[in-house]
């Protein structure tokens, strides 16, 4: 499952990036707290393609599904 998958409301832990994601993403998203082990939380999901929001710690992030899909979550 990714973190696209999530749906408003619901949490799961970072379990791993997917192999296909450029190092610049990975290092910049690392640094917002998206890395393995943290808990991250749906908090809206607009529908229609639009950017979902997370919640990682206290802070809140926009991801599109192109990002969000390539972070494994459990």
């Amino acid at each position: 499952m990714t973190l696209w998958d999530l749906t408003q409301g619901t949490s799961a832990k970072v379990s791993r990036f997917k192999s296909s994601i450029e190092s610049g993403y990975r290092t910049r998203l690392s640094e917002l707290g998206f890395h393995p082990g943290e808990q991250i939380a749906c908090v809206m999901s607009p529908g229609m393609g639009a950017p979902k929001l997370y919640r990682v710690n206290n802070t809140v992030y926009s991801l599109d599904d192109s990002i969000a899909s390539l972070i494994e979550v459990a």
